[in-house]
């Protein structure tokens, strides 16, 4: 059996490996954290309108593709 030479403590599956997935992942963890502090912010000043829910409810029909006007209208 061949022996395996090529074990170091600084190799890409060693120390150097780790570090690198760690970075990877705490980057990724800060690029998501500050996208969705965005969105929240983002999401806090321009809300759902719930008008066209709330306002009248009286034409809404059973079965009616007219329905879709009572639905959440996208923020602006």
């Amino acid at each position: 059996m061949a022996e395996n030479t090529k074990r170091g403590v600084f190799s890409l599956n060693g120390v150097t490996g780790m570090l690198i997935a760690t970075v990877l992942l705490l980057s990724i963890l800060g690029v998501l954290t500050v996208w969705g502090i965005l969105v929240q912010q983002a999401s806090a000043s321009h809300y759902y309108d719930a008008t066209p829910i709330t306002g009248s409810l009286d034409n809404v029909k059973m079965k009616s593709t007219a329905n879709a006007d009572y639905a959440f209208q996208d923020a602006k």
